[in-house]
């Protein structure tokens, strides 16, 4: 498949924090085929890239001294052509600038902020790095979606922030859904997940990875000390399934790619 173009306000990186960079490179080495090349420390603070077919796909970096209390966690970045631009209007639309933009030598920009909704987001400006270089294959990104607490506040968010051209996908009091583009184009989605988030858990972006075999990947996971947070089930978008790695990383899993968009919760239920 060509390097996909990343678009400006689009999905263009997930990485993963991490409290054991040896047992996650093992875990996902093993569900996904991927391969790992260790940046410069000096330089790049030894972050680590996921290849799969030669092809770049994920980071993943150590937790530092004062992390220790986070989750593990997968992070999104949308592209932005101008971070400092990105991160000015993310405070001046109901956000949080968690980390101030940032150079990565020769590679781009990267800043961190909160949406007006909660959930944290990254903003990648590009240089040489433009962003994951394989999508909607087995081993790669397929879909990433954003499940809120305040959806109308979200969705309008990225329209003001990120420039979203939007398409209400679904519009009903059981099922409420927008995307970042319309159906075979769109690139990314917001659900209302109001009725579905626990009490406690903020509003999070989840990243779908390609898989050959949903059930195969579903029994590795756990045999690699990992979790089966939703068994893989049929969807409309292909059979989907969430897990948690083994230091408690949350995921997605789909083995038919989607067309328009991974199955959500709801979907899902």
């Amino acid at each position: 498949m060509p390097t996909p173009e990343h678009s400006n306000g689009a999905p263009c990186w997930n990485d993963l924090m991490t409290a054991d960079t040896e047992k996650a490179k093992s875990f996902y080495g093993t569900i996904f085929g991927w391969d790992f090349q260790t940046g410069d420390e000096e330089k790049y603070g030894g972050y680590i890239t996921a290849w799969k077919n030669g092809k770049s796909v994920a980071g993943m970096m150590q937790k530092q001294e004062g992390q220790a209390g986070m989750p593990d966690t997968w992070s999104t970045y949308l592209r932005s052509d101008d971070a400092a631009a990105t991160v000015k209007a993310a405070a001046e639309h109901g956000g949080q600038v968690y980390m101030e933009p940032m150079d990565v030598p020769e590679q781009g920009h990267m800043a961190m902020i909160g949406d007006a909704a909660g959930a944290a987001i990254g903003v990648w400006q590009p240089g040489e790095m433009k962003g994951y270089e394989l999508a909607e294959e087995p081993g790669a990104p397929v879909w990433h979606e954003l499940h809120t607490k305040d959806y109308t506040t979200a969705v309008k968010f990225y329209q003001d922030v990120f420039g979203w051209d939007t398409d209400v996908m679904s519009d009903t009091p059981e099922f409420k859904y927008t995307t970042l583009g319309a159906g075979d184009a769109a690139k990314a989605g917001i659900f209302d997940a109001s009725g579905f988030l626990p009490e406690g858990v903020p509003s999070n972006w989840q990243v779908y990875f390609g898989v050959e075999n949903a059930d195969a990947a579903a029994a590795k996971a756990v045999e690699l000390g990992g979790t089966v947070l939703r068994a893989p089930e049929d969807t409309p978008y292909g059979r989907n399934a969430t897990l948690a790695d083994s230091t408690g990383a949350v995921f997605m899993i789909s083995q038919e790619l989607p067309r328009g968009g991974a199955s959500t919760p709801t979907q899902e239920a």
